[in-house]
């Protein structure tokens, strides 16, 4: 009897490689680029848009969680310097093991 194969499930996701958070008269609003070229859009839950930035930004949090929940990968969200008030980039970088360690 031969066993059946069992098929590696494909996360519901590409792997993210950048962040954009705007801030809207609404409230926070993300934008979540992959790997493919593709792009994610939504707003941040219960993040007023009177916030302050760092609070904001602290939810990127949540990238790195999902990365490690449906890819098994450890990512490091990287904030570049803000160009204004409104709105903030960040890079999404996957963790080499040295790195993994390091953060342990």
């Amino acid at each position: 009897m031969r066993r059946r194969r069992e098929k590696k499930r494909r996360p519901p996701f590409p792997l993210p490689k950048a962040l954009v958070l705007l801030s809207t008269p609404d409230g926070r609003r993300h934008s979540l680029l992959d790997v493919r070229g593709g792009m994610t859009c939504g707003a941040l839950s219960d993040v007023p848009a009177d916030v302050d930035p760092r609070e904001a930004r602290a939810d990127a949090r949540t990238v790195t969680q999902l990365v490690r929940q449906f890819h098994e990968t450890d990512v490091d969200v990287v904030w570049e310097p803000p160009h204004d008030d409104r709105s903030w980039t960040a890079r999404v970088r996957v963790l080499g093991d040295a790195e993994k360690e390091s953060r342990l």
